[in-house]
């Protein structure tokens, strides 16, 4: 309790301790939250409805998984193992495993998936998408492995149950279409546990079966068919052991499973897929069928296509006798030899008319030729170079001597100017040593050899005074 105010002045505590309140920051308590979901739920298996599918290019994936009165946040971060991850969408049902969490950012509790499992149809659709892309990569749907049918099949085996629609259907066409098809029955169950290697053992014991016939006497092609259903239905087409079947047939397979919008590993892996049982056996008996129908239908084409060459041959030698009276052949060679003249009294006129042009240009050449007088003309050249040449020599000769007066003149002036001049009147030139000229006085000194050279020699001499 707050103490009693021992003054006026005095107010004791202004909050009682009971009143003293911790204030937590959004982060705190978020934070709070997410490790107690995390110790005290931590991993746990989800079952619900997968909706909200957001798929991220960084290749997360977010969604929500709900029931009729709850849902759930969930993220599948892209380095988990997860084969269906393709398969993910709207309304599948799933099982999730996964570490419950708070996202802080948003403040919501969500799942971190480590695995998810589809159920149901889901889950068999995975198992399908699985075993289509490891045959495939083996080769079991190459194109260049697939095998062209028979074109007028006389046996056929048929891999189906003896009770189905499938049968009835595959009867009722054959019947109808190729009467004389014999078809070789390997009765076993298409649907439920155990019916796909029932199914694998009766194509596996036709081909033995057609293998110990005698030659020409075994099977063409094996038809594995059966009706309509679901995918658990059909799910014995889709096992491994069919595949290896109809892979290692020795025979062609056809596969008609289901409808057309139904797909099985044993259509990939066959020869041929048909949409129905029906269309199987149509397209079985196409050879005899189209056979069959053409025999019926030899005589009456026959006989029209004889009416139809003989009336059209008759037309046409019609055509072409009214042609010829048009035409008048004779006439026309006619024309055309007379053609011929023609162009040939047009190609010597052309001829002529060179040949004179021609002529009349060489008249006017000579003419020409002979107005010009070359001989002349040539005469006159001559003598005008022969005048041409003579003042050349004339010139060359003057100049030549001129120049040969003035070469003189320079020539003495050089004798004059020589040094060997300069010595022989009596002056001699004196060098140092080192083969500098002595000009000064000043640049011997008592002791120096200095050389001197007069006109007819030279001597050395020892310096005494300077």
């Amino acid at each position: 309790m707050p103490r009693k105010p021992s003054s006026q002045w005095e107010f004791g505590e202004l909050f009682a301790e009971q009143e003293l309140r911790r204030v937590l920051t959004v982060a705190q308590l978020t934070g709070n939250i997410r490790q107690l979901l995390e110790e005290r739920i931590g991993t746990v298996w989800v079952s619900g409805e997968l909706t909200n599918l957001r798929e991220q290019a960084s290749g997360h994936a977010y969604f929500t998984l709900k029931d009729p009165e709850a849902q759930l946040s969930c993220v599948l971060f892209r380095n988990v193992a997860f084969a269906g991850r393709a398969l993910l969408d709207n309304g599948a049902l799933v099982i999730a495993h996964g570490d419950l969490t708070v996202y802080e950012p948003r403040g919501q509790y969500q799942l971190v998936i480590r695995e998810l499992e589809f159920q149901g149809a889901g889950a068999l659709q995975v198992a399908f998408e699985k075993l289509k892309r490891e045959l495939a990569a083996k080769g079991y749907f190459a194109p260049e492995r697939k095998r062209p049918l028979p074109r007028l099949p006389e046996r056929a085996g048929l891999v189906t149950s003896a009770t189905g629609a499938a049968i009835r259907d595959v009867l009722h066409v054959v019947q109808r279409r190729q009467p004389g098809l014999e078809l070789i029955l390997a009765a076993c169950r298409v649907q439920g546990e155990g019916a796909g290697k029932e199914i694998a053992a009766a194509i596996r014991s036709l081909n033995e079966w057609s293998q110990r016939q005698p030659a020409g006497r075994g099977l063409d092609l094996i038809l594995v068919t059966r009706g309509g259903g679901s995918l658990e239905d059909l799910w014995a087409f889709n096992e491994l052991a069919v595949a290896d079947a109809i892979y290692q047939s020795e025979l062609p397979v056809v596969s008609a499973v289901g409808h057309e919008i139904d797909f099985t590993i044993g259509d990939f892996v066959a020869d041929l897929r048909a949409a129905t049982p029906s269309a199987a056996a149509e397209i079985i008996t196409e050879g005899a069928y189209g056979s069959r129908v053409a025999v019926a239908e030899a005589r009456r084409s026959m006989s029209r296509a004889v009416h139809n060459r003989l009336e059209a041959a008759l037309e046409t030698r019609s055509f072409l006798g009214k042609r010829l009276v048009r035409c008048r052949p004779t006439r026309l060679l006619q024309e055309r030899m007379q053609y011929v003249d023609e162009l040939r009294d047009q190609l010597v006129r052309h001829l002529r008319a060179q040949f004179l042009a021609q002529q009349e240009s060489h008249r006017a050449l000579q003419a020409r030729l002979l107005r010009i007088k070359p001989a002349a003309r040539l005469t006159q050249w001559r003598l005008a170079l022969r005048d041409v040449l003579a003042a050349l020599r004339r010139n060359g000769s003057f100049h030549l001597k001129e120049t040969r007066s003035r070469l003189d003149a320079v020539a003495g002036q050089l004798r004059l100017l020589s040094p060997e001049q300069t010595l022989a009147r009596g002056y001699s030139i004196t060098t140092a040593r080192d083969g500098r000229i002595v000009r000064s006085s000043a640049e011997v000194k008592p002791g120096d050899l200095v050389q001197t050279r007069v006109a007819d020699g030279a001597f050395t001499s020892k310096v005494n005074d300077s």
